[in-house]
């Protein structure tokens, strides 16, 4: 669990304002101490009212406010976290010129703390020289700054430059507090697959045969590679209604015949693939075109026959030149133990027959892995390196993954 931290919350003035009451609402809900400071324009779009009920604290936008406790520099060296949704365009500029016409400016000078900035504006705005320029510069002074969403703007207008989702934006916050180093952009100009959630085999039209993957831990890596600089497409199988990520191109699709077309498809000329899906290893031999009833007609038992292995499939490509050589695999494996091993043993074993490079282990059952929002396990090499997984939220383990499979790509 997240300690309780200090946290300023800043606002600028567009109209993805209003999001920002979601996020300040999820922190204070985590038991963060959160500061509003919003700029004089962003109360044109939420009342000072809002801000003040939501976290419980006066909100103010001026530097000679409140005085005597010298806000403008105490809220800044204080703050274990300032996290700016939405940063416009204009916000931006100003932060990287160094300005300090405002509290929140002022602010931003003063924090030492992790800085994360959630970018909302226009598309030909967000693509512009300028903006694109002190994106730069502020990622190079060490500001997190998330690739927007693409989607709905303002009017009729479509692209990318929206808002990602306030429970995104609060993922990364939440993320910078466990590691303040988690979002470098390690991962510029890699492409990468990841596969996520289950599937489901069909029994006939009614029923079907799944498991109790939610996808969040894949969901979790695409959403970080992708916030590392990676291009990422995600082949998402049934999750607990996952948002898609921001930056991320998704493709769904519900059978695990259907998820090795798509990996495959997607595979072809990559630099990395993390199959972290849970694939049904079985399926009904026959699907009943029509529900199956109870009484005289129902059968005994539904015979099951085994589904492709799409990570030993993924490898054995690589080694006959479908895939390129130097494409990193990464799997993933849920173990149990048992009579014959430990979790551990099992997962080396899997390692050897599957031939991937990397293997992220998970122990499940008792409420581990599946369903639930932390976790923790083993990073497994085939050239024999082991590293256990400190237990944290899937997005803290997400940046491990990746951290492991960074070095892998720039070897």
């Amino acid at each position: 669990m997240t300690r309780s931290a200090r946290i300023v919350v800043g606002v600028s003035g567009g109209i993805a304002a209003y999001k920002s009451c979601a996020l300040i609402r999820s922190f204070t809900e985590s038991g963060h101490q959160v500061r509003v400071i919003p700029t004089p324009s962003a109360l044109e779009f939420v009342g000072r009212a809002t801000f003040e009920a939501l976290s419980g604290n006066p909100v103010h936008t001026g530097v000679f406010n409140d005085v005597p406790e010298v806000p403008h520099v105490r809220l800044g060296q204080e703050a274990d976290l300032v996290v700016v949704a939405p940063a416009t365009a204009d916000l931006m500029a100003r932060a990287t010129s160094g300005r300090a016409d405002d509290l929140l400016t002022a602010t931003l000078l003063t924090a030492r703390c992790p800085i994360l900035f959630a970018p909302a504006m226009h598309t030909e705005m967000w693509e512009h020289p300028a903006t694109v320029a002190n994106v730069k510069t502020l990622r190079d002074r060490g500001v997190t700054v998330l690739e927007p969403s693409a989607g709905r703007l303002t009017g009729k207008d479509t692209g990318p430059g929206r808002l990602p989702e306030p429970e995104e934006i609060f993922a990364f916050g939440s993320l910078l507090l466990e590691r303040s180093d988690a979002v470098p952009r390690d991962l510029e100009g890699k492409r990468i697959v990841v596969s996520a959630g289950g599937t489901r085999e069909a029994v006939d039209p009614v029923r079907f045969l799944g498991n109790r993957s939610s996808g969040k831990q894949g969901y979790a890596i695409a959403r970080l590679a992708a916030q590392r600089g990676a291009r990422v497409t995600l082949i998402s199988g049934i999750t607990s209604g996952l948002p898609i990520p921001a930056a991320v191109d998704v493709e769904h699709v519900q059978s695990a015949a259907q998820m090795k077309q798509a990996v495959f498809k997607h595979s072809i000329d990559v630099d990395a693939v993390i199959m972290a899906a849970a694939v049904a290893d079985f399926r009904p031999a026959e699907v009943a075109v029509a529900k199956i009833k109870k009484g005289a007609d129902e059968p005994e038992s539904i015979p099951l026959v085994r589904n492709d292995d799409i990570l030993k499939g993924l490898v054995q490509a690589r080694t006959s030149g479908e895939l390129p050589g130097e494409t990193v695999i990464v799997g993933f494996a849920a173990e149990t133990g048992d009579e014959n091993g430990s979790v551990l043993d099992h997962a080396r074993d899997k390692l050897s027959r599957k031939g991937c490079d990397l293997l992220v282990v998970n122990a499940v059952g008792d409420g581990k892995a599946f369903e639930v929002d932390h976790n923790d396990g083993w990073i497994l090499s085939n050239s024999g390196g082991e590293s256990a997984l400190e237990h944290g939220s899937k997005a803290l383990m997400a940046s491990r993954i990746l951290d492991e499979l960074g070095q892998l790509l720039r070897r």
